[in-house]
């Protein structure tokens, strides 16, 4: 895969269960421009230490692990926060995969929020990832979904009441992309940061194909791989009693901390604590 290139919506064709109909029922026009993301090829890691690699979550980008990148870098790592496509768990797990497969070298993987199933996906059979670090994320087993997830414990914010689906081009019939209203984003994701702070984020969050809450999961990496959890317990997303139980499963390290979804961006400190103990713990 060139991970240079530009990727494409609109190759997502999953059967929509109810709850996922419900979201697609709020679809409004908009105009056809397709949704895109790039990244770069990653450099090869000098060899002595892990390379770290951050993945976002939905209705994130990037920039949302900056508190952290800069703490790792000032600890001497090598790290990389390629762009999460959002258009389903499938595909975006082979896109991590590929941009892995481009790094030599260990690998400590953390991902955020939907992030964490991404990363659940793409390290399985992956012998460099010798980490796993999930920060606020889902951490399905196999054939989960993300729908099936969420209905399980009550609490999310996550829902069509607060959520904006739209269109993309060539989406097959009732799937969009969904935000999280600005209205209903600071108090849903951001709860405990500054005001101007999380009207921001809710300005700048990237939305994911709603398609993605029903792609099931393949075998887990966490079987395999060392697990660490970093647990929001302020979490209106995912709630942390879904957290918790996913870890546990996962028979993850777990670190609870005072914090709302977006604990890399509250916590940066406790976020970068905890990647650097699975670093220290498994290379």
């Amino acid at each position: 895969m060139n991970i240079g290139r530009t990727t494409q919506r609109g190759r997502l064709g999953l059967a929509i269960p109810p709850f996922v109909m419900a979201i697609a029922a709020l679809i409004i026009p908009v105009s056809q421009t397709a949704s895109a993301h790039t990244t770069t090829r990653a450099a090869a890691s000098d060899g002595s230490k892990p390379t770290i690699v951050l993945e976002h979550g939905a209705w994130a980008d990037t920039s949302s692990w900056n508190g952290v990148i800069r703490r790792l870098q000032a600890n001497g790592y090598a790290v990389y926060a390629p762009p999460n496509p959002l258009q389903g768990l499938s595909y975006d797990s082979g896109f991590l995969a590929d941009f892995l497969h481009s790094i030599s070298g260990p690998i400590v993987l953390v991902g955020h929020s939907y992030g964490g199933a991404v990363i659940t996906n793409a390290a399985t059979g992956d012998p460099q990832v010798k980490a796993l670090v999930y920060v606020d994320a889902f951490a399905p087993v196999q054939g989960q979904t993300l729908a099936q997830l969420l209905a399980s414990v009550p609490g999310s914010c996550a829902v069509p009441a607060n959520l904006k689906v739209v269109p993309f081009p060539g989406a097959p019939s009732g799937v969009g992309d969904a935000y999280i209203t600005q209205s209903a984003f600071p108090s849903c994701m951001a709860n405990g940061l500054p005001a101007s702070e999380a009207h921001v984020l809710a300005v700048t969050q990237l939305p994911i194909a709603i398609s993605a809450l029903t792609d099931p999961s393949g075998v887990p990496a966490w079987q395999k791989i060392p697990s660490w959890a970093v647990v929001g317990t302020a979490d209106h997303a995912i709630p942390p009693a879904l957290q918790l139980a996913m870890a546990e499963n996962a028979h993850a390290h777990i670190t609870e901390v005072d914090a709302p979804h977006l604990s890399m961006i509250s916590d940066p400190g406790v976020v970068t604590s905890v990647i650097l103990q699975a670093v220290h713990a498994t290379t």
